[in-house]
């Protein structure tokens, strides 16, 4: 099974993404921003308890700017694919 990275995971295109990416049949991983006040609803559809046996989409903490815990993330998870779609969103 082809695993895929995708950072801004639950922004739109993140979210459309990881759709599309488990509907082939891939294993997803995100990152998520643990500081900030995040909103899941994208995804919440896609999630299940990653104890389930047949969870495919796992959620890691972590941020952009920091480059060890991104290491960290992509030695655990050993992705086939990297699709970074984070950015800053500043709309109020």
């Amino acid at each position: 099974m082809k695993k895929a990275l995708i950072t801004g995971i639950t922004g739109q295109d993140g979210s459309y993404l990881a759709e599309l990416l488990l509907s082939k049949g891939y294993e997803v991983h995100g990152i998520i921003r643990r500081s900030s006040v995040f909103n899941t609803a994208r995804i919440d559809h896609l999630y299940r308890d990653p104890h389930d046996p047949e969870a495919r989409l796992f959620l890691h903490y972590g941020d952009l700017s920091d480059g060890t815990g991104l290491r960290r993330i992509l030695e655990k998870v050993e992705p086939d694919e990297v699709y970074n779609l984070a950015a800053q969103s500043h709309v109020k």
